[in-house]
């Protein structure tokens, strides 16, 4: 529950910012991908600047969550040795009651 209000507190907030961010930059501009000649139409976008400042950060989200992906690979990897050794040893541990287990069976009843 606790969890839920602090979402709230945080999360409606920003959306009300976002709303009258996204409201206050309605002007459309053109983002231009030819250096050498600006004004060409074929290598140009025109939109609202917040559409373009949005584009920005949802690939700036992307390209963080795949650079922090691949920066705790070796813990993932460490992680898979780690469970695969557990398994091997919980296996040899099994082993040994089993034949514990035998050998007590084995042993005359006093």
């Amino acid at each position: 529950m606790a969890k839920k209000i602090i979402n709230l507190l945080i999360l409606l907030p920003l959306g009300i910012i976002l709303i009258i961010f996204c409201v206050a930059n309605r002007q459309s501009v053109t983002l231009a991908f030819n250096p050498f000649r600006p004004e060409d139409q074929v290598l140009s976008l025109s939109a609202p600047f917040f559409v373009f400042l949005f584009i920005a950060l949802i690939i700036g989200m992307f390209a963080g969550s795949a650079v922090t992906w691949v920066n705790q690979g070796k813990h993932r990897k460490r992680a898979r040795n780690e469970a695969k050794e557990a398994v091997r040893w919980q296996g040899e541990a099994d082993r040994h009651k089993a034949r514990s287990e035998d050998i007590a069976g084995q042993l005359p009843s006093r």
